[in-house]
């Protein structure tokens, strides 16, 4: 039994239960006074536009140059692919494993994974409840990880500014690929999950 149908409404800024009034086009939460719903509002119409937003600057984010590493004053952009091959060619394998995964697998887990909860919550497709909630909450710890070429890539034009001899630039791909992880990070944010159990009518999560 879901909270909804017995008359409960949780606030989404104090987590108060608050006993649904009737009548009422707008209730506010009893301890902060907020506007309470039973669901998000524009959840799934915001979710979408924040993910088709990100797909689209995640192309300019891995075919931009994301930085500039120069030596003696010679120097060439790298794309994340073209930095995770150069580090394959310096035998650096356990970074370039970790910028692969962090820059690169996990933003298109994000992308997918929240395309298909949106996709399987609205034409109700033959997904259970609890795989649906996993994937979410998987998502939302994946999140964080993206940002991690973003803080290298941060530290190192903060640290490595030494003129001609050693210096690195960040480029164009590094902004386009915050954008896009802020977007995705956002995305999961507006996504309601309670959508996931309002969808499933009848599966083995009700064992």
């Amino acid at each position: 039994m879901r909270a909804i149908d017995a008359g409960i409404l949780i606030c989404c800024e104090c987590h108060e239960l608050n006993r649904q009034e009737e009548g009422v086009d707008e209730q506010t939460c009893t301890r902060c006074g907020a506007l309470v719903h039973a669901r998000r509002p524009n959840s799934l119409v915001r979710t979408w536009a924040l993910l088709i937003a990100a797909a689209i600057l995640y192309i300019p984010a891995n075919v931009l140059p994301i930085m500039t590493v120069s030596a003696l004053g010679q120097g060439s952009p790298d794309t994340i692919m073209s930095g995770v091959i150069t580090l394959m060619k310096h035998g650096m394998f356990p970074i370039a494993a970790v910028v692969f995964i962090a820059s690169i697998l996990v933003p298109t887990f994000k992308l997918v994974g929240i395309a298909l909860l949106l996709y399987s919550v609205q034409r109700h497709q033959p997904l259970s409840a609890r795989q649906r909630i996993l994937m979410y909450r998987f998502i939302e710890f994946i999140g964080r990880w993206s940002m991690l070429d973003i803080f290298v890539i941060a530290i190192l034009v903060a640290v490595v500014n030494f003129g001609r001899i050693a210096s690195v630039e960040a480029n164009l791909g590094a902004v386009a690929f915050a954008t896009v992880v802020i977007l995705t990070m956002l995305a999961a944010v507006t996504f309601d999950p309670r959508l996931i159990w309002d969808n499933t009518e009848s599966d083995d999560d009700h064992e």
